[in-house]
């Protein structure tokens, strides 16, 4: 079975003299096993039979399962993972439109913590590292974007792992900005360690502009009267100076994204280290900077990360980046900004679309404008091994005791009983899936429902109350869909992302209804983000306030969701919330997301 494959890692043969680090608890990281991928959304077509894939889930665990496929096969990987610069990471969660009734419209919400014991941080590092030169092609090239925290430790890792002489060059990437300590001077530069896998690899040389002096005197000054300046400018050196850092709230690229790095930025290494169909991986992705580069680029490209609103983020980035792509190749793609109709031109604004058929029109090379191929389908994945809890026996004890519920050791159906709610612990080391309600289902005492429904027909026959490490978003509507022959009150508790203080996760809940020849959302509740809300005294009136983008399958499979309408309004507007069903429709399946970038998925019969 896939599930028990193992691959090995060939370690680098010892040489005398050389440095090496250490620290405490250093480990070998010799092989690691398989760990398989659920796919839940397909975006676009596939083109020349290539489709990129984006991963949620832990990155050694999405690299662990990319070996089977993959390993020897990538030709750049560029990460920006933490830098441990002992900060918590926030993004400002806003609330849409001008309704809010208090000034308090917004919230910070913690992305993530980049706060590392010292061997933590570098044996997590070393075993990603290890992984990556597996999957790196012979020629391959590797970047890792850092700064003063740890590159000197970092710089000692990578020659252990990928060879001292495969080290090409540290690129000092200055910026400005920010303020002036009084008691040192200000660090106003990242690292970028560049290795490759062996002893050839690719290097396509970059240039950038002359100096208004050099155009105005010229090169013979110095170099002699043969020396002519070139038409493409001056080769660069390892000190740019010349890229931009996004720091302006109203740059055009902000995504309001922590530690965002600019486009800029990644079409130089990108182009500097790869070629055109070239595949390109990033695992730390965040904003997805890398992807939507290499897309605009010509290079096909594999991403991951951990956070969910990182893959929330680079979803609704890379649908904008292939709809201006595919609008180069197809102008009449129809779009719905603010429920008005319109015409895809270059003077569409960026930040207002809703893309029609996003995954129906073509992405036929032969049709682009474009001299080179642009790889524009996505799929994202889930890695279903979210191995937080070595001991799953272990894990439930923990969670009952945390969680403070009452348990029936002796039940077949439920683990316990948390205020009145019957409670359900799903499996720990992965992703709950429909899958995983089987037994539940199986088990239920439906004689004893059958009792309560006749008593009172209007009331729940039982209260359950699921607990899992993440879940399929329709996990809830699934359930209730099998067993809607009673009443329940049913609730999710995820805590994959919250596991260190297990803070409960509430179930979102919508009214979705067919309304002749449209689909409409006439409400929709994210708990979760309510309640953050509501400690901030907010209070909204119009719930799309609250939703980040709404997408639609007007025939969905019941496998994998292909969205044909992406409502994803720009940052001061809203979702239309009203959509034509077109006379094909079949199956609808409609995924909301919130500011929060929590999701629920509804079928709509």
């Amino acid at each position: 079975m896939n599930e028990q494959l193992t691959f090995e890692f060939t370690e680098r043969p010892t040489i005398k003299g050389f440095p090496e680090l250490r620290w405490t608890g250093k480990r070998p990281y010799r092989s690691t096993q398989y760990y398989p991928a659920q796919l839940r959304e397909r975006y676009v077509e596939d083109v020349q039979g290539w489709i990129n894939k984006i991963f949620w889930g832990d990155n050694l665990q999405v690299m662990s399962h990319l070996l089977k496929e993959y390993r020897g096969q990538v030709d750049l990987i560029y990460i920006d993972p933490p830098f441990d610069s002992k900060a918590d990471y926030k993004k400002t969660i806003e609330i849409r439109g001008n309704a809010a009734t208090s000034d308090a419209s917004s919230f910070e919400e913690k992305q993530y913590g980049d706060i590392w014991t010292n061997d933590e941080y570098l044996q997590f590092m070393y075993e990603r590292l290890t992984i990556m030169l597996a999957l790196l092609k012979n020629t391959g090239n590797i970047v890792l974007h850092c700064d003063w925290h740890r590159q000197h430790q970092l710089r000692c890792v990578m020659d252990e792992v990928f060879g001292q002489e495969n080290f090409h060059n540290e690129i000092i990437y200055c910026y400005s900005g920010g303020g002036i300590p009084k008691t040192e001077m200000p660090r106003k530069h990242d690292n970028l360690l560049w290795y490759s896998k062996g002893s050839s690899w690719t290097f396509n040389t970059q240039y950038r502009a002359y100096s208004e002096g050099t155009l105005q005197r010229g090169r013979t000054a110095v170099k002699g009267e043969n020396a002519a300046l070139r038409d493409e400018g001056t080769p660069l050196n390892d000190w740019w100076t010349d890229v931009k850092k996004i720091t302006s709230p109203t740059d055009p690229e902000k995504l309001y994204y922590p530690t965002q790095k600019s486009e800029e930025l990644l079409s130089r290494v990108v182009t500097m280290l790869s070629n055109p169909g070239d595949l390109v991986f990033d695992c730390f992705m965040g904003s997805g900077t890398t992807q939507a580069v290499a897309m605009k680029l010509g290079r096909r490209f594999i991403g991951a990360d951990i956070n969910l609103g990182a893959i929330q983020t680079t979803t609704k980035r890379l649908i904008s980046v292939a709809t201006e792509l595919q609008a180069e190749a197809q102008p009449q793609l129809t779009i719905i900004s603010g429920g008005k109709k319109s015409v895809a031109t270059d003077d569409d604004n960026d930040e207002n679309y809703l893309i029609a058929a996003s995954a129906g029109y073509s992405s036929d090379a032969d049709k682009a404008t474009t001299s080179e191929t642009k790889y524009t389908g996505f799929e994202v994945y889930n890695v279903n091994n979210y191995d937080f809890f070595r001991n799953p026996v272990e894990a439930r004890d923990l969670l009952i005791e945390a969680l403070e519920v009452q348990p029936f050791p002796q039940s077949d159906v439920w683990d316990g009983e948390l205020d009145g709610r019957m409670v359900k612990i799903m499996p720990v080391n992965r992703i709950a899936t429909k899958a995983d309600l089987e037994e539940l289902k199986a088990n239920l005492p439906y004689k004893t429902y059958e009792k309560r429904k006749e008593e009172d027909p209007s009331k729940p026959v039982e209260k359950i109350t699921i607990v899992c490490m993440g879940h399929e978003p329709d996990l809830k509507a699934a359930l209730e869909a099998d067993i809607h022959e009673y009443k329940f009150d049913i609730e999710i508790v995820d805590i994959l992302r919250d596991k260190a203080d297990l803070q409960l996760k509430r179930e979102a809940e919508a009214e979705i209804v067919r309304e002749g020849g449209k689909l409409v959302i006439r409400s929709f509740y994210p708990l979760n983000l309510m309640q953050k809300l509501s400690l901030q005294k907010e209070y909204v009136e119009d719930w799309r306030q609250l939703v980040e983008s709404v997408m639609i399958d007007w025939n969905y499979d019941g496998a994998v969701m292909q969205p044909t309408v992406t409502d994803v309004p720009g940052k001061k507007d809203m979702v239309s919330g009203i959509y034509d069903i077109p006379s094909d429709a079949g199956s609808i399946k409609v995924k909301i997301t919130d500011l929060l970038s929590e999701s629920l998925e509804v079928e709509v019969r």
